[in-house]
């Protein structure tokens, strides 16, 4: 079974296009599908209809991805997060522990947020779509986390990513990737009230 940061190199490599950030969305119940989303920075030139001297540039949707990877412990699919955004060149993860809806302070929030995680957009902006989605058993991810609560990661990638030409961090290979394996270990994760972790992973040079 592929890694993450496997899948996530197939689709750089595929789509060709700066990404902007990457977020993995996840129950919190053993061998349950992950959602992987990419979200690029990039622009294709859509014509306008009504006069077609004027062109139009429309963003990139986001890409959302099931994935089936085997986690027998919470630790494993956090390793291989971490693995994923260390290697990538990421300068921090952020993980998010959401709980269910019905204990969120602004429940119909939660549940949009909820939504975008899993690669779901309740709505189009500007009549675009979000999303260009894989994720057979989004309903049922959906409704199992709105229940019980999910984790959300987050990292911007320097490799391959919009943020290659700011990077200031020292440990970084040319090209803004870096070897594996990554220094740090996952967090215990205990269900309860929503909670932000932040893995520092870059250092700077002063």
């Amino acid at each position: 079974m592929r890694s993450i940061l496997e899948v996530i190199e197939d689709q750089l490599v595929a789509n060709r296009l700066p990404v902007a950030g990457v977020t993995i969305a996840a129950l919190p119940f053993p061998n349950t599908p992950a959602v992987l989303s990419l979200h690029w920075h990039a622009f294709v030139e859509n014509a306008n209809m009504s006069d077609r001297a004027a062109v139009l540039y429309q963003s990139v949707p986001s890409s959302a991805l099931q994935i089936n990877v085997r986690w027998d412990q919470f630790a494993d699919l956090e390793v291989d997060v971490l693995e994923a955004s260390w290697e990538l060149g990421a300068w921090d993860l952020r993980r998010i522990e959401a709980p269910g809806c019905e204990r969120s302070r602004s429940p119909a929030r939660a549940y949009t947020e909820m939504q975008t995680s899993f690669g779901v957009s309740p709505q189009a902006i500007d009549g675009e779509r979000v999303f260009v989605a894989d994720v057979p058993d989004a309903d049922e991810l959906i409704g199992a986390a709105a229940r019980a609560g999910y984790v959300h990661w987050e990292f911007r990638p320097t490799w391959c990513g919009l943020w290659k030409d700011l990077a200031a961090d020292v440990t970084l290979e040319k090209g803004g990737y870096r070897n594996p394996l990554c220094p740090l270990t996952a967090r215990a994760y205990e269900p309860g009230d929503a909670r932000t972790i932040v893995f520092q992973l870059g250092a700077a040079e002063h």
